[in-house]
């Protein structure tokens, strides 16, 4: 059945005609609602708000641009309405410098919002379009949504959908209602910000040259070193500069000296048992679920999602995204039973 017959039943009111109209484009919208909000329950909020914008909005829609654009128009408004009554999101090293030394008694940062993890699971690993600069993939990378959450909202906008989604100009200044002079005026200012923020390499061209076999070999080593409280082993994976953060902990640790020390006191000695998923895949990134126990003979409880960012085949950054909130939207159990196995070494 053809778009236009789904169209026509869906303005006469047919609510599973509009269902299969908008399905195609619900995944990609919901990466987009991320991308200018860095929370997936915000970006699920928005999407869905942003459906109901259009389905109350429909007969309006008059086929003078794709379906497509036009709910990229509808969604691209409620993140902005959004974005403008919620504090941007951050991460530790947003806020400060590193501490120069472990903080043991580290406690939740309730005042921050905080950027949030991403499943991928689904979305395209290519362009959006021709047109685009970006790929899909590489436009959830931590370092690019992290950039993003510091730009005003219109620049916010005017970069994703001509860099990441391939609009033009002219088709972005009618979705933000503007000129498409101040289209490329916030297009450019947002490029400077991608220069100074974001890494030159990303995640995805990184992947593609260490190999699905290295990948793997690197996060069953992070996870047995943990497991096994392995100090020698953890550290044999990480570059110099390393950086490990635990939103929403404040404090955050840079270089290895000082990472190693961190590790050692808190989660190679200090946490309890550890256990944790197979390898995932989040913002892009390689990652993994960490469960913790604290006690012998309980069930391994859902603790972190540790986000891992390579250089060739170390780990040059650690983002622990503490909460089990996070574990559902990645595929993940918030429990492992009590005889859930350590991860097996890598031969």
């Amino acid at each position: 059945m053809s778009q236009d017959i789904f169209l026509d039943r869906a303005r006469t009111g047919d609510e599973e005609a509009f269902a299969a109209l908008v399905q195609p484009l619900r995944r990609e919208l919901h990466a987009h609602c991320y991308r200018m909000l860095g929370s997936a329950h915000d970006a699920e909020d928005a999407l869905q708000e942003a459906l109901l914008r259009a389905w109350r909005g429909l007969t309006g829609f008059e086929g003078r641009s794709s379906l497509r654009s036009w709910l990229y128009t509808v969604a691209t408004r409620v993140c902005l309405d959004a974005a403008e009554s919620r504090s941007r999101r951050a991460l530790p090293m947003d806020l400060g410098p590193a501490s120069t030394s472990t903080v043991l008694d580290d406690a939740p940062s309730a005042e921050t919002a905080w950027l949030g993890p991403y499943g991928d699971l689904g979305l395209s690993s290519g362009t959006a379009t021709p047109e685009a600069r970006y790929e899909q993939r590489e436009a959830i990378e931590l370092a690019f949504v992290a950039m993003l959450q510091h730009l005003p909202g219109n620049q916010r906008a005017a970069l994703v959908l001509f860099d990441v989604l391939g609009f033009s100009a002219g088709e972005i200044a009618t979705m933000m209602d503007t000129s498409p002079t101040s289209v490329n005026s916030a297009l450019a200012r947002a490029r400077t910000m991608v220069s100074a923020r974001v890494p030159p390499v990303s995640q995805q061209r990184t992947l593609r040259q260490v190999g699905d076999a290295k990948l793997r070999e690197a996060v069953t080593t992070y996870s047995r070193a943990l497991e096994a409280g392995d100090t020698d082993l953890l550290v044999s994976l990480l570059t110099e500069d390393v950086t490990w953060s635990m939103p929403p902990l404040p404090h955050w640790y840079s270089g290895l000296p000082a990472v190693t020390d961190f590790a050692v006191q808190v989660p190679l000695t200090g946490c309890g048992e550890w256990r944790h998923s197979e390898p995932i895949s989040a913002n892009g990134q390689p990652a993994i679920g960490g469960y913790l126990r604290s006690e012998p003979g309980g069930e391994f409880r859902a603790w972190s999602i540790d986000v891992l960012t390579l250089r060739g085949p170390l780990v040059c950054e650690v983002t622990s995204f503490i909460g089990p909130e996070h574990f559902a939207a990645l595929g993940l159990p918030l429990a492992l039973p009590p005889t859930a196995e350590r991860v097996q070494p890598v031969h």
